[in-house]
């Protein structure tokens, strides 16, 4: 059966995309975000394991909701580390930094995030695609808090 919510599909493959690469950066965070609770070390473990820990659990739901989106555009939503790797501009982490690091790429990661919600938001606006510049208006606000938050630390 086709779909039809009043959404062309070829504007729908064009938000699909740039939800892809939200997707993908939103997973690559909670990668990192995941480790760095894992790894944590120093004067300020415990208030960083349990903050990276609310971070993680709330991106991983983030990356559930966006691929769901994906699929009601009636695109196939990428879900291997390959395609992630190629989509995402998140750098990957494959040491231990210390705590200061950890925070400092965590924040590089959010304001990442939350530049491509942007550009997820104005294709979906000129797409006349309401539901998905909701959804992501949500996450962009969530990764500017999230960075906030963890710049504050540095500070």
């Amino acid at each position: 059966m086709a779909t039809s919510i009043a959404i062309a599909e070829k504007d729908r493959e064009t938000i699909a995309r740039q939800l892809s690469k939200l997707l993908a950066d939103t997973y690559s965070l909670y990668l990192k975000t995941h480790s760095f609770h894992w790894n944590v070390t120093g004067p300020h473990f415990n208030s960083l394991h349990t903050m990276f820990q609310t971070q993680y659990n709330e991106l991983w739901l983030a990356a559930d909701e966006i691929a769901e989106r994906i699929r009601v555009l009636d695109v196939f939503a990428p879900g291997s580390y390959s395609q992630f790797g190629k989509l995402t501009t998140i750098k990957e982490e494959s040491g231990v930094p210390d705590w200061k690091e950890m925070v400092e790429q965590l924040v590089t990661g959010h304001e990442i995030a939350a530049a491509t919600a942007r550009a997820a938001i104005k294709v979906a606006d000129e797409a006349g695609d309401e539901g998905t510049a909701d959804m992501v208006t949500g996450r962009l606000k969530e990764h500017e808090k999230t960075a906030w938050m963890l710049r504050s630390l540095l500070k």
